[in-house]
């Protein structure tokens, strides 16, 4: 199976999670912010200082990301208003950190897949995005960017720069498919199953 659906759970599309990885995973997700939670509804602010704070942020960020077993995370998931995005999309890839990130061009060609989010456990909806994206941005260090990204690379780009201004997979999906995620999102805080 294609690696489309990129902060879903894990167990879903890899083996089984030992006790330790399940241990490790269970203590990052403790720091994402949920669905509900205010700051995933607000627009981050720009950085203006690249100094040691943060790139021990973007770390921190690769860290918790790496641990929860996403492939992305913005700084607003974790409670900060800071416009810093990181992202990894193949394993042994180096993380990549996008200060500031501006789309400067998107493809008319889009294509649907499903996403879920760590901010939003359970949750798996269908979201269309552009097939290419050309992005610039800052690394931590302050080095300027500039990144063209197809396929999977350009959907997490795009899922993240979305956190970062306050916008969700459930502002970006069907009505219906937005039903069935809130029911899901509800039923999992209850601890009620949903009817299949």
């Amino acid at each position: 199976m294609a690696h489309e659906d990129f902060e879903v759970e894990a167990e879903e599309h890899v083996e089984p999670l030992d006790a330790e990885a399940r241990a490790r995973r269970e203590a990052a997700l403790r720091f994402v912010r949920k669905f509900g939670d205010p700051v995933l509804r607000a627009r981050a602010r720009e950085i203006d200082a690249f100094d040691e704070g943060l790139v021990e942020e973007v770390r921190r960020m690769g860290q918790i990301m790496h641990d929860s077993i996403g492939i992305g995370l913005a700084a607003t998931q974790l409670g900060v208003m800071h416009r810093v995005l990181v992202y990894r999309v193949e394993p042994d890839a180096p993380l990549a950190a996008l200060v500031n990130p501006e789309l400067e061009w998107s493809s008319e060609e889009t294509e649907p897949m499903d996403e879920g989010c760590l901010s939003l456990p359970g949750v798996l909806v269908e979201v269309e995005r552009a097939v290419h994206v050309r992005v610039r941005a800052r690394d931590e260090r302050g080095e300027p960017i500039l990144v063209e990204a197809s396929g999977l690379e350009a959907r997490v780009i795009q899922h993240e720069m979305d956190h970062l201004d306050g916008v969700l997979i459930l502002d970006r999906t069907s009505r219906d498919q937005r039903k069935r995620a809130m029911r899901a999102l509800r039923d999992a805080e209850t601890g009620t199953p949903s009817p299949a």
